[in-house]
């Protein structure tokens, strides 16, 4: 396709998904499983304007992947508006660890008894499918402010930090299969699992909250780095990632942290001064009262975010729409595997319940929000991109062909699924939550 063609399918795209998000929103239809149909019919399953072969563009589809990832952690992170010592944040720490690990534990187990994989290449497969996606799990909604609803915060919070938590896992299945130095399991357990983590989450925050404080303080003493919220947003993305990188750390979780921490960042009130909601009504032209909000002791860090937010979020509109139609043009590739007819089911249906009721045992959790934690396991963009970075480090050959059909179609089933039953399952769930205990 010549770059004119490109740009009028682009253009029709965009559009008519503005014209139909109305009716979409009334449909069990969800926009991603109408990129991930476009993607097929682009693809080498359709018309064959595109082949995304991830044999043989794994790097180029990892870079593309893992953008995409950053922009919605960063996303997600600014969403979440509940303090951090709230006790709001047990239950998706539970999920995006403890759970997160016994999930790779499961498909590992299925991988070795069930496909016939090695204990390294299981161990691989599990933490390529076992977090959850941050990106497709934004359609549900997580909810603005200090007290969101608890499962939409759970789901949304536990996607922005198991992409983080499973790249351990990803190394050392990669280890075990000899592509990643395991250091005779002290170098994984020290750096990989405990400073990786840990480190990015205190890069992010440091980073986030430093630079929140530091364009506040500047607009509302000195009225200088106004506006540029976009370059900002980037800005902070590409510091928190490459800061941790450089450092070993998790850049994933670099990012998502940064998002919380600029969230976090408070207001500096100068001496004497009153707040715009209190004030008399302003009698200047819109935009002037904006710029003035911008640069108020009392209103610039709200403002600042709110901005911030706002951008990032129509840039994960877009991450969505170009990844998973990436991800339909990719199905073709997925080829014929005994045990993928029982393999998805059993990892959507049976293991991701039995996770979340092991790793949230005593935790005091209404057995239809467990039930809707259970369901809304959501695979996507996360999987997708340590598939990309396993391929792109090494792995080949017949492991490669089985990782590729077993990730390929267990995101697409997830998309399928999840999607359609959204709006009915969250219908269920807001009349059940409604419901006087």
């Amino acid at each position: 396709m010549l770059l004119a063609h490109w740009s009028l399918f682009v253009g029709v795209l965009l559009i008519t998904m503005v014209l139909v998000s109305t009716l979409l929103a009334r449909l069990p239809l969800s926009s991603a499983m109408i990129y991930l149909a476009l993607g097929y019919a682009l693809g080498p399953g359709g018309i064959a304007v595109i082949a995304p072969d991830p044999m043989r563009h794994a790097g180029t589809l990892e870079a593309i992947t893992e953008v995409a990832l950053l922009i919605s952690l960063f996303a997600t992170g600014l969403k979440l508006g509940v303090p951090l010592r709230d006790r709001s944040w047990a239950l998706p720490l539970r999920l995006a660890f403890p759970t997160m690990a016994l999930t790779v534990a499961l498909i590992a187990a299925i991988g070795v008894w069930g496909l016939g994989l090695s204990a390294g290449a299981a161990v691989l497969l599990g933490g390529i499918l076992a977090p959850t996606d941050p990106v497709l799990a934004s359609s549900l909604q997580s909810g603005h402010g200090s007290r969101p609803d608890r499962v939409r915060f759970s789901l949304a919070a536990e996607g922005g930090l198991n992409d983080g938590s499973a790249f351990p896992f990803v190394l050392l299945g990669m280890g075990l299969i000899g592509l990643h130095e395991l250091g005779g399991g002290w170098r994984w357990s020290v750096a990989d699992l405990l400073w990786a983590p840990a480190g990015g989450i205190a890069i992010g925050t440091a980073l986030g909250a430093l630079i929140g404080k530091l364009i506040v303080r500047l607009r509302t003493r000195h009225h200088t780095a106004v506006g540029l919220n976009e370059f900002l947003s980037l800005g902070l993305i590409a510091s928190a990632y490459g800061t941790a990188q450089l450092l070993m750390a998790s850049g994933f979780l670099a990012v998502f942290a940064a998002g919380l921490a600029l969230r976090r960042v408070e207001e500096q009130p100068l001496a004497g001064s009153v707040s715009l909601d209190l004030a008399p009504p302003l009698a200047h032209a819109p935009d002037h009262a904006s710029a003035e909000r911008a640069t108020h002791s009392h209103h610039a860090s709200a403002t600042m975010t709110h901005a911030v937010l706002e951008f990032s979020e129509q840039l994960e509109k877009l991450a969505e729409l170009a990844i998973v139609l990436i991800i339909g043009a990719m199905l073709p590739y997925a080829t014929g595997l005994a045990g993928l007819w029982w393999f998805v089911p059993v990892l959507l249906l049976l293991l991701r319940p039995v996770a979340v009721a092991a790793g949230l045992a005593g935790n005091p959790v209404h057995p239809h929000q467990k039930a809707m934690i259970g369901w809304f396991g959501i695979r996507g963009v996360g999987s997708v991109f340590y598939l990309m970075y396993a391929l792109h480090h090494g792995v080949s050959g017949a492991l490669a062909q089985q990782l590729v059909t077993l990730t390929l179609i267990t995101v697409a089933a997830s998309i399928l699924l999840h999607g359609i039953s959204a709006h009915p399952a969250m219908t269920w769930y807001e009349r059940r939550r409604s419901k006087p205990a």
